[in-house]
């Protein structure tokens, strides 16, 4: 910029940024940092200090950040209050600047402004602003069009665009909206998040004395525990000391033993040499002329001589050199050693079953103890997840089993879990937290309806009634000449024997894997006398609307507001309702099929929803006439099995305790 190099006198300093040369070799396309061939361009995040990949664009591609520039600038401003911003044109001595021309990139005094930007001339018009040095143009350019400016916000990608990428780039089938509608949402959104944090103030303040208060306590605590830590080693040590004083003294009292009895295995050998010990005094014992006398010592002295000899003849050592009985035996403890670690209250942490933990109205949480018979009991922890309200503290209830059902819990919520064991007053860590969701309205109990246009010769209820088999056997084979003039075979209804006719209500099933065909949804009364009262044979899924078969009638008649609501289930597919306002691409129709289905009935708005209970997550939604009473309802082709879940049917079998 020409302020910068215009008056080298000029008392403002410049520091060059460290990171200005990676930005200049990220910015050249094809660079990638710590690789010679170009690639796809990488930045290091300075966050996470991870390698973020660009594309081929680089970071040209990246959009730049005004909003940041200008508080920067607004702090860059503020630090160099103190020292003036020079005129560029003024002649030495220059002036203190009064204003700058965002056009001309330059700082003027005002004498030097009116010269170069007079009344009345094309330069009059030129934007101008405070002293600054920062003349880049406020234009944020769409990345991908570089010659067009951004006038569109796309909802679905949450980024500025352009108008070319509307029409034909990657956001044409996406959802806009203009930018003054999305920055009056965004600020509004904005503004009452940072009104919250303000109006919080005071929880955030004692949030900082509590943090402020647990770092000391943390601070006190690691020092204790180091000191605990040292003494446990010492007394290790003072162990150590001991036995290796203990195991030293051994060994050198045998070193010994067995040194003196070398010692004097070696003098009796050293007496067998000419002139030393037995043999010089034998040597001298037969000087001896006196018979008597000869006689009296030569019998002992024989007598040793003999024996040395015998010794001589079967050398063997008085003691043994080695000490191997003394070699210390320390893999048991080195083991042990090695696996040293810090104390965990003898108890191991609890897990939660996922599988087997279930939420609806109640939440049953079953947890597996690796060791379950050393734990006197547990402590369930709950609590509900909402970030729009203050933190909520948890909810803790003592169970002496490993399961326990927590109610009154509410509808559509976030509700984490974790577990604790006790051995006495001692506790283990808490097991790791589990997060479910509850279903968007209660529980709606009902059992399936045996007399209501139940058919005992294809369909199977069990006494329960909560689980119906459909048997694609005999009688279908009876009926197989019909076969050969139409499709003639006609779904086999089930329904629940409770009505709806107020409220919101859910209820969830499983639907077998092997099951060949199966209609699930809600209907009507009057429609489903209509279904029961048909003759058997003059009913064919080909013209039924949304029988699941591809005949093209849900194309050619589709009801926004119909008497029924029904999705087709089957081969380990869910199958999405063909609609006009979305894709009916089969790819975008076909779902793996969810462990447990969930249907979530809204009499009183019109309104039916299917989930996926694993993830609490709606599948499809649709208006219903719910003009007259509402039915579960179920229908199956061939064979198939639903199961109603057991907090459905819970409020009318009694199970014993264990199941």
């Amino acid at each position: 910029m020409g302020s910068d190099n215009s008056n080298p006198s000029s008392p403002r300093l410049w520091v060059p940024s460290p990171s200005m040369d990676k930005i200049d070799r990220i910015n050249r396309p094809g660079w990638k940092r710590n690789s010679l061939t170009p690639r796809t361009t990488t930045f290091p995040c300075p966050g996470c200090e991870h390698d973020v990949d660009l594309g081929e664009r680089g970071i040209n591609g990246l959009f730049r950040n005004f909003t940041l520039e200008t508080i920067v600038e607004r702090y860059r401003q503020a630090a160099r209050a103190a020292t003036a911003i020079m005129c560029d044109l003024c002649k030495p001595p220059p002036q203190e600047s009064t204003k700058s021309c965002m056009d001309c990139s330059a700082s003027y005094c005002n004498e030097c402004f009116k010269i170069y930007h007079p009344w009345g001339t094309i330069k009059a018009q030129h934007e101008y602003v405070g002293p600054t040095t920062n003349f880049r143009p406020k234009i944020l350019m769409c990345p991908e069009h570089e010659t067009e400016r951004i006038n569109m916000y796309c909802e679905l990608c949450r980024r500025p665009v352009c108008h070319l990428c509307k029409l034909g780039g990657n956001h044409s089938n996406h959802r806009v909206t203009t930018m003054s509608s999305a920055y009056k949402t965004l600020k509004e959104k904005l503004s009452k998040d940072i009104d919250y944090l303000i109006g919080k103030e005071s929880q955030v303040k004692s949030q900082i004395s509590e943090l402020n208060l647990l770092m000391k306590e943390t601070e006190c605590n690691g020092e204790r525990a180091k000191e605990d830590a040292i003494t446990h080693f010492e007394k290790l040590f003072d162990i150590l000391e001991e036995r290796k004083s203990s195991v030293l003294k051994a060994i050198d009292a045998s070193k010994k033993l067995r040194l003196d009895k070398f010692q004097t295995q070696m003098e009796e050998y050293q007496g067998l040499l000419e002139n030393n010990g037995l043999v010089g005094y034998a040597q001298e014992v037969l000087k001896e002329t006196d018979q008597s006398c000869f006689v009296q010592t030569a019998k002992q002295l024989h007598l040793r001589i003999q024996k040395a000899t015998e010794s001589l003849k079967s050398f063997r050592p008085a003691a043994q050199t080695s000490f191997e009985d003394y070699v210390v035996n320390t893999s048991k403890q080195t083991e042990l050693l090695g696996e040293l670690s810090f104390f965990s209250s003898g108890i191991d942490v609890p897990e939660i079953n996922e599988e087997e933990s279930k939420v609806y109205n109640n939440a049953l949480i079953s947890w597996h103890h690796p060791e379950k018979d050393k734990a006197d009991s547990y402590v369930l922890e709950y609590r509900k997840i909402n970030r729009d309200e203050e933190m909520l503290s948890w909810n803790e209830i003592e169970v002496c089993g490993t399961n326990k059902v927590i109610s009154e819990l509410e509808s559509n919520c976030n509700y984490a879990f974790r577990v604790r064991a006790y051995k006495g007053s001692i506790c283990s860590p808490c097991s790791r937290e589990l997060i479910l969701h509850t279903p968007p309205a209660p529980v709606f109990n009902f059992l399936f309806d045996e007399k209501c246009g139940y058919n005992n010769e294809h369909l199977l209820l069990n006494l329960k009634r909560d689980r119906v088999e459909s048997r694609a056997g005999f009688n279908l084979l009876l009926a197989a000449e019909r076969i050969q003039v139409g499709c003639y075979t006609s779904l086999d209804y089930i329904i629940g024997d409770v009505g709806i006719t107020k409220g919101k209500h859910f209820w969830a099933f499983r639907v077998e894997p092997y099951s060949y065909l199966v209609k699930a949804g809600v209907a009507s009364s009057d429609k489903l006398q209509e279904w029961l009262r048909s003759p058997r044979d003059a009913v064919s899924p080909r013209y039924e609307q949304d029988s699941g078969h591809d005949s093209g009638s849900e194309d050619a008649c589709f009801d926004s507001s119909q008497r029924f609501t029904l999705v087709t289930i089957g081969m380990k597919k869910f199958f999405i309702p063909k609609s006009p306002t979305s894709s009916n691409e089969p790819e975008n129709r076909v779902l793996p099929m969810p462990t447990s289905i969930g249907i979530f009935l809204d009499y009183d708005k019109g309104k039916v929803g299917f989930y996926d209970m694993d993830h609490m997550k709606c599948l499809y939604e649709r208006q219903v006439d719910c003009s007259h009473t509402m039915y579960p309802a179920f229908a199956l082709m061939g064979s198939g099995g639903i199961q109603l879940e057991e907090s459905i049917t819970a409020k009318y079998l009694e199970y014993q305790e264990d199941l």
